[in-house]
């Protein structure tokens, strides 16, 4: 492939690099060191997530490196940049996870706007933590330019008293020193191995489950998704990714033509086979919204409902993401799902060719227990569930992957943000059977819906999560476990139910039937509603504010902008 394979005068670098009247833009690459050649090559932005602040992102600059060269390869110039991102798991259970949320649409919107500023053509995004993942191909199907995502990689498993833990584990042996099970120099030496290596969090949690989607969507190439991030298969990956963003754009393949309704569908059925994150059924809607898709929270729940779960992953289960690699994992469930009608396979991915034409030769390995056969899985309905009633009008989810039951009542425990919640957890001020509600932590009411992983780990060490449930406006950690019902709307700041309820409210979860009662007839809850008002946050300035007075409810994706369908123009049509 070289610069004639493609038409300068069709694509938007030609606003920077092309007549005499850019000869002030063109004098920027050459202070660069840039070449004539390549100023009129098409222009490929590479960004990443890449930084210190965590193990997710720190080997993303290498792999960029990589990308960019496979970029040079198929005959592009590739400029690099980055932007920023919140990793979830330093900024869990405190304030700063208000921010964990917010980052994705800025994430986006960082990405959005160095694309048009520089007009670049094509795009190759990598990302490490939680919501980078989604914000950058929330990016590319905003933009629709030709691009290719790929993952970081995820962490490897570490080793503590002879079996494999993960930083959820952490979470949970605070629980146990909590509860007076471990000592304070035990949980220290857990935590001193439970990360050995660069790399996401290596369970199914929000990370994984996100690259996951990449591959079954159509926007990563296939297996780019599972080696672990300390890996050298990753450089040929990113090369290829590289490689792949140019024939993309010889053969004008965009995002847009790759996320459809039935690619979306294949999403969310990877999701639910795999017992994933609840947080894809906040991703895939706003991931939807990009491309003026109509596709919600219960789009997404309708199909968990009637697709098996066949992979045993934790937090759930008993794997990690190395072992899932190490059997060909992704591919295989891709396939095992193909095969047995679950998926679209004439869906179009970054390859140009189909699913089905990506995994045609992948063979299913009988000599594992990872993954399961659909004739012979784990469960008969998926590893999510959604759930409505009452208290959740709008919709709410909860992880079923490796739960022993599915229905709960009790008294309702009402608290007004986690940190309360959590102190009593600490406490043990409860009692079994109760259900604890910790509200105002929803896209606005928050701001910036929080997850409760501190919460639900610490009772979960505690012994205590399969006799008590949590239910909260804001989210979960893919890496939550228990009965855990989060994204319940619409959300306390709003006048929602769950905002009107008081201690010893009596709750009713079923997730067999998918529902979520309180004891309430709609008459009392009205007469609690003339009585509500709405309550003031601390952030009444900066990011965090400027987020709530745009973010859309959770159902919808929790966007904070009108989307696809609103749209007069396409970038990449400039």
């Amino acid at each position: 492939m070289d610069t004639k394979t493609f038409d300068k005068a069709k694509l938007p670098s030609r606003h920077v690099t092309e007549g005499y009247q850019r000869a002030p833009h063109r004098s920027y690459y050459y202070a660069m060191g840039m070449t004539d050649e390549e100023i009129h090559r098409p222009l490929v932005g590479v960004v990443t997530t890449w930084n210190e602040a965590a193990p997710c992102n720190i080997s993303l600059s290498r792999q960029a490196k990589w990308a960019k060269r496979g970029v040079e390869e198929a005959g592009g110039t590739p400029r690099e940049f980055t932007t920023i991102t919140v990793t979830d798991g330093i900024a869990m259970g405190h304030q700063g996870m208000k921010a964990s949320l917010v980052s994705r649409d800025i994430i986006a919107d960082s990405t959005e706007l160095t694309v048009r500023g520089h007009c670049y053509d094509a795009l190759v995004g990598l990302a490490g933590c939680d919501k980078s993942l989604p914000g950058l191909m929330l990016a590319m199907a905003r933009l629709n330019i030709p691009s290719v995502f790929m993952y970081g990689g995820s962490i490897l498993p570490g080793k503590f008293e002879g079996r494999d833990v993960t930083v959820v584990d952490v979470f949970e042996g605070v629980g146990q020193v909590a509860a007076g099970n471990w000592t304070e120099e035990r949980l220290h030496g857990l935590e001193c191995v439970a990360c050995p290596s660069a790399g996401s969090c290596g369970g199914q949690f929000t990370a994984n489950t996100m690259a996951m989607i990449s591959e079954a969507i159509g926007l990563a190439l296939p297996g780019s998704a599972g080696a672990p991030a300390p890996y050298e298969n990753r450089d040929t990956f990113a090369t290829a990714s590289g490689r792949a963003v140019m024939n993309l754009m010889a053969q004008n393949i965009r995002p847009r033509d790759i996320i459809t309704l039935d690619s979306l569908h294949n999403a969310a059925t990877v999701v639910a086979a795999t017992g994933g994150s609840t947080n894809a059924g906040l991703h895939l809607p706003a991931l939807a919204h990009e491309c003026g898709i109509e596709f919600t929270l219960d789009d997404v729940c309708q199909i968990f409902k009637h697709t098996p779960y066949i992979a045993d992953l934790k937090p759930g289960g008993k794997y990690v993401a190395k072992d899932m690699y190490e059997i060909n994992g992704i591919s295989v469930v891709i396939k095992e799902l193909l095969d047995a009608g679950y998926l679209k396979g004439d869906c179009i991915t970054v390859t140009g060719k189909t699913l089905a034409e990506n995994v045609k030769d992948v063979v299913f390995p009988e000599d594992q227990d990872v993954i399961y056969h659909v004739a012979n899985p784990l469960t008969p309905t998926g590893g999510v569930v959604g759930l409505k009633g009452n208290l959740a009008p709008d919709g709410a989810i909860v992880k079923v992957a490796g739960l022993g039951r599915m229905q709960h009542s009790g008294p309702a425990r009402v608290f007004d943000c986690e940190e309360d919640c959590f102190a009593a957890v600490e406490r043990r001020e409860y009692k079994e059977g109760d259900v604890l509600v910790i509200r105002y932590e929803g896209p606005k009411g928050g701001p910036g819906m929080r997850e409760m992983l501190a919460t639900t780990a610490a009772l979960y060490g505690q012994g205590i999560s399969d006799k008590i449930a949590l239910i909260t406006d804001g989210r979960f950690s893919g890496g939550t476990r228990g009965f855990c019902i989060g994204h319940v709307g619409p959300e306390a700041a709003v006048g929602g139910p769950i905002g009107l309820l008081q201690d010893g409210d009596m709750i009713h979860i079923d997730a067999d039937a998918g529902t979520l009662h309180v004891d309430l007839t709609d008459a009392e809850l009205e007469a609690r509603r003339k009585e509500w008002t709405p309550r003031e946050t601390d952030y009444q300035s900066g990011a965090i504010w400027k987020y709530a007075q745009t973010v859309g409810p959770a159902h919808l994706g929790a966007v904070t902008h009108p989307g696809g369908k609103a749209e007069t123009h396409c970038y990449a049509d400039i």
